[in-house]
């Protein structure tokens, strides 16, 4: 079997799930080598037998079993998927009973607590892993106590309230680092959503024409390429509507650019709600609009152009409560297999003159 298909055996195939063993996973090697601590003092004849084998099979066990509810999936059903709190808890258990078994080797179990607690940095909250401190603290405190007044001659009291010392200042600097990697965790996340953001900006202002948020002509370009090799595949017909406004020099000249502007606004808002899904509409400059239509062929294509100039056609647009009319001219043609780009826009284009020809407002297929 390759090592491959012995970790999917172990910590599965979900992502997440897979981090959560790994660290359940850790949290059991860890304990295992307390384990080898614990009946190696029952080895030396320290601690009881019976103590020693109680403590390794719960130890053990309880691991065992957290990683049993991982494994299986029905950690999903609990608000903390990872159990990290449960997992903890257990462990500083854990030790402060191996605390009190070990004797003379007692001061082994400070760096389990240590490790313990920072088992938590990196996924609780700081008050979270403040609360778990102090619990280590007030547990440990009734532990060494307890075996400071049951063994003073094995826990003399003055050496215990040195180590209680210790360990205490120790769990308490854990927690306080806990807050400062909280801390440089939401700076980090606050970072990388701002850096979606200035991405997500830049990917509109190199692709979205700003002022009617419709795509630009550098994106529309390759995307009739993409059409255009998906043609030569399929053989599929697209077609191309080039679209002018009609005398839009004028609207500017007579009401101002901000009118001009709201026009143009208003042909796209309107345009969105009448073509179809699949097709793609951009703003190809000035008064200008080029409209891909795929899959359809000419005469099928040119109902649906007709239908977006009469909607144009019949718009509010206005100016200072005066009515503004806007219509505009089409060129309609349909992209000939095996055709460059280019020639089928210079089609297009001249269809557009021959619809102003004709007297504008009006759509003219080619």
């Amino acid at each position: 079997m390759h090592t491959a298909d012995i970790l999917t055996a172990v910590l599965g195939t979900d992502p997440r799930q897979r981090i959560r063993l790994r660290q359940t996973s850790i949290a059991m090697l860890m304990m295992g080598a307390s384990a080898v601590g614990v009946n190696y003092m029952v080895w030396r004849g320290v601690t009881p037998l019976r103590e020693g084998l109680w403590w390794t099979v719960l130890t053990l066990g309880a691991f065992a079993g957290f990683y049993a509810v991982i494994r299986s999936g029905f950690n999903r059903r609990f608000a903390d998927p990872s159990l990290t709190i449960p997992q903890m808890v257990t462990a500083l258990l854990s030790s402060a009973w191996a605390y009190a078994l070990v004797g003379p080797a007692r001061g082994a179990v400070f760096p389990t607590a240590i490790v313990v607690l920072m088992f938590g940095m990196y996924s609780l909250q700081p008050r979270t892993v403040r609360r778990v401190a102090w619990f280590a603290i007030a547990l440990f405190g009734a532990t060494m106590s307890t075996m400071a007044l049951r063994e003073p001659a094995v826990y003399p009291p003055r050496i215990e309230a040195l180590h209680f010392f210790v360990l205490s200042a120790m769990l308490l600097a854990v927690a306080l680092l806990a807050g400062q990697l909280s801390r440089l965790r939401e700076r980090l996340r606050a970072q990388k959503t701002a850096l979606a953001q200035a991405l997500e900006r830049i990917q509109d202002l190199a692709t979205r024409d700003e002022l009617t948020g419709l795509i630009n002509r550098r994106y529309m370009q390759e995307v009739m390429q993409l059409e255009h090799q998906r043609c030569m595949r399929s053989g599929h017909p697209f077609c191309i509507a080039m679209i002018h406004l009609d005398r839009f020099r004028q609207i500017n000249e007579a009401h101002g650019r901000a009118a001009g502007d709201e026009v143009l606004r208003a042909f796209a808002r309107e345009a969105r709600g009448v073509i179809r899904v699949s097709d793609v509409l951009s703003r190809w400059g000035g008064n200008e609009f080029l409209l891909l239509m795929t899959d359809t062929r000419g005469w099928l294509a040119k109902p649906g152009v007709e239908r977006l100039r009469e909607r144009i056609a019949g718009l509010p647009t206005g100016v200072g409560g005066m009515p503004l009319p806007v219509t505009f001219s089409a060129g309609l043609v349909e992209h000939r297999a095996g055709e460059p780009i280019a020639d089928t826009l210079a089609r297009a284009e001249h269809a557009v003159q021959a619809a102003k020809a004709q007297g504008r407002n009006r759509v003219v297929l080619m």
